[in-house]
């Protein structure tokens, strides 16, 4: 059955449908109150007009469609297969910063807790999100030091010889270590903090006052003590959770946009209790490609024919009276005279500004944008943006606050607003404010969204405090890296094996704490034991909680790897020997660039080509390679040097560097032995100048520039 054929033989009920192309991808997802009739309306011919719908069209050879029992159905059907399929024709939401949740990793032997920003069905309990992002970060460091959970990143499905430092200076109750607490007390103290991430302090409190009083009776003063901070910590915690929660009908999330040059950015503000807690940042680049273009407008499905108006929007007006779709092309050009939709009443002033700042426009007229200059430029369609965008952000989130601004309004608004009402069991508004002091929130989150847009499509240099801020939000840091070590290793097929050592400080490179290592304990190719080596060596002194004194004395913000999945491991292993478990650990891969945390290594880290976090760690990271090619061919050049000087009688290890001081290379050596051997005379004795010349001119090849090795640098 052709696709035409397929057409006529849908249903008029609401679903989805999934275009696919000759491959057999789905190119686009959209959703339907009538699907026959949203889907009958891509051929009309002002529909085609779009440069988009028509590009979609012209590839699409197949259609599928899944029906469901209502719109809202529909609407949260569209989210999950734009999310599975990532369909190049939708507008995808692409950022660097996601919501931090804690996880609780139910499904292991022995669970831990810890901040991730990916949610998987594996089985783990999340809890968030949290917002600011460092709030995740202070809940997980209240767990580990009150119900001293473990903090380190060993594996705890197999039991370990020894515990590590944690355990000794009881933050932590040694579950790696079989016998040093019981499987059921372990699982007793993952159902307290459970309780606590839940909110349930009341009946946590009531589990842990019977606890320490039982363990008070029976002389248990340590553990009683230790139930007692738990205790307090509970309370606290509680007492700020029912301030927030009296002030929740203040929660709102804040939007605005600025686009030019078809490129995008996004800022969203979270407020709540009436005060603005967090940022989140979101960029777009290429938007002429997928979404700027034009086509009729949206209308009654079940409707008459109306007026068509500029509404940039992929979609065609589904309720525009569609032809039967038929093979002669005769009947299909008779409505080829529909109005161009860029042919509108609507006056030229009425365009939305970059700085979303015309609040009274129609936002079904949106015609067009203008860059910073006052010129148009590509057509661009925030009411098209913002109903995906919103879609993709709220329909999985756990909490949605009430009020939800945005700068412009979209057709699905309403039906978006009773979707997130029947998930979160509250009413939830989606605002367009035009006046007053809502507007002008709006208006202030669109100017940070013009800054944003300048620090990302203008390269403007970050401060250190934010690019700081934004290491650590990209890899779930403890806390903004202050100073990052980074290590490479150097070889070629396992000869001359060294290693660099690489420093980042406050923004910069202190080129005065570099550091160079010769691989003295591998033999031939092995990068993982290489860099197992280097990393003990360096962090030998800092073994089992020491604190040395004097240069270098501190451990680093965080490690970082030249290498893939095998040299993290090796690194890991090398701190895991030193006792330095909960030291932050990551690396980064080349050629995919992407980013290992270690302890979250099913989770890597995939940032935007033009993040500046990314250009931070590659900036790094190629700083720390380019140190140890220029440490590899020195040792290289060392080596070249003496292979041949070493052969020649009489010449010892001083006047073997007096020759190579004075001529610079061993090839000029050897052009002044066999055309001006009385230049020799000024470095050596005259027997000793024979010896060189003899050796030189012997017809073995032995010394001869054929005879060395041609090596390339890795």
């Amino acid at each position: 059955m052709d696709l035409q054929q397929k057409i006529r033989s849908l249903p008029t009920g609401p679903g989805c449908y999934l275009y696919k192309n000759a491959e057999g991808e789905v190119i686009y997802v959209g959703k339907a109150k009538n699907l026959r009739a949203r889907v009958r309306s891509y051929f009309l011919a002002a529909s085609q007009a779009n440069a988009k719908t028509g590009s979609l069209m012209r590839e699409a050879v197949d259609l599928e469609y899944i029906t469901v029992a209502n719109e809202h159905e529909a609407l949260a059907l569209e989210n999950n297969l734009i999310k599975q399929r990532k369909p190049r024709f939708n507008i995808l939401l692409r950022d660097d910063k996601t919501y931090p949740y804690i996880k609780l990793t139910l499904a292991d032997r022995h669970p831990k807790v810890f901040v991730t920003r990916r949610l998987r069905k594996d089985g783990s309990a999340y809890f968030g999100p949290y917002f600011p992002g460092n709030l995740a970060h202070r809940l997980v460091d209240v767990i580990h030091r009150s119900f001293l959970i473990p903090s380190c990143k060993v594996d705890l499905n197999r039991y370990h010889p020894r515990p590590c430092l944690q355990y000794y200076i009881k933050r932590c109750v040694g579950p790696c270590v079989e016998g040093l607490i019981s499987t059921e007390d372990y699982r007793q103290v993952i159902r307290d903090v459970q309780l606590f991430l839940d909110g349930k302090s009341d009946e946590l409190e009531k589990r842990l006052t019977q606890r320490m009083e039982g363990a008070a009776e029976n002389m248990q003063f340590e553990l009683a003590a230790r139930l007692r901070d738990q205790l307090v910590t509970v309370h606290q915690a509680g007492e700020r959770q029912r301030i927030a929660s009296a002030d929740s009908s203040d929660d709102a999330d804040v939007f605005g946009f600025h686009f030019e040059s078809d490129m995008l950015a996004v800022n969203l503000f979270h407020m709540r209790g009436g005060k603005i807690v967090d940022r989140r940042e979101m960029f777009w680049e290429d938007l002429p490609e997928f979404e700027e273009e034009t086509s009729a407008s949206l209308a009654e499905e079940d409707g008459d024919a109306t007026d068509l108006v500029n509404e940039p929007h992929l979609e065609p007006n589904p309720n525009y009276p569609a032809p039967e779709v038929v093979a002669d092309s005769e009947e299909s050009d008779q409505h080829s005279t529909l109005a161009s939709p860029f042919e509108t009443d609507l006056p030229s002033a009425e365009v939305v500004a970059a700085n979303c700042a015309v609040p009274e426009l129609p936002v079904q007229g949106l015609a067009a944008t203008v860059n910073a200059a006052g010129a148009p430029t590509t057509n661009f369609s925030p009411s098209a943006f913002f109903s995906a965008l919103l879609k993709q952000i709220y329909l999985d989130q756990a909490y949605v606050p009430r009020h939800i601004y945005v700068p412009v309004d979209f057709p699905d608004r309403q039906l978006l607003a009773d979707a997130l009402r029947d998930r979160s069991g509250h009413k939830i508004e989606i605002a367009v404010p035009q006046r007053g002091d809502k507007r002008s929130l709006v208006d202030l989150v669109c100017q940070n969204a013009k800054q944003s847009f300048d620090q990302r499509f203008r390269v403007l240099q970050p401060s250190t405090k934010a690019m700081q801020e934004a290491l650590q939000d990209a890899l779930t840091l403890p806390e903004p890296p202050a100073r990052i070590e980074c290590f490479d290793i150097s070889h070629i097929q396992g000869a001359e094996t060294v290693a660099s050592l690489v420093v980042w400080e406050k923004g910069a490179m202190k080129k005065s704490d570099y550091r160079k290592f010769k691989v003295n304990s591998v033999a031939g190719v092995d990068d993982f034991a290489s860099m197992r080596e280097v990393v003990l060596r360096r962090y030998s002194k800092f073994a089992n909680g020491a604190t040395p004194t004097g240069k270098d004395s501190t451990l680093p913000s965080l490690v970082l790897i030249d290498g893939g999945l095998g040299q993290l491991h090796a690194a890991a292993s090398a701190l895991e020997e030193l006792g330095l478990t909960t030291q932050p650990l990551a690396s980064i891969a080349k050629r995919e660039e992407v980013i290992y945390v270690h302890g979250q290594e099913d989770e890597p880290v995939v940032l935007d080509r033009r993040s500046p976090v990314l250009h931070v760690i590659q900036k790094i990271r190629d700083e720390s390679h380019r140190f140890a090619i220029t440490y590899h061919r020195k040792r290289r050049e060392m080596r070249d040097r003496t292979s041949e000087l070493d052969q020649i009688p009489g010449v010892g290890a001083m006047t073997r560097q007096r020759l190579l001081t004075h001529f610079g290379s061993i090839r000029a050596l050897r052009q002044a032995a066999e055309k001006n051997p009385d230049a020799l005379l000024a470095v050596t004795n005259r027997a000793t100048a024979e010896k060189i010349k003899r050796f030189f001119a012997d017809d073995s090849g032995t010394a001869s520039d054929d005879a060395k090795l041609v090596q390339v640098d890795l």
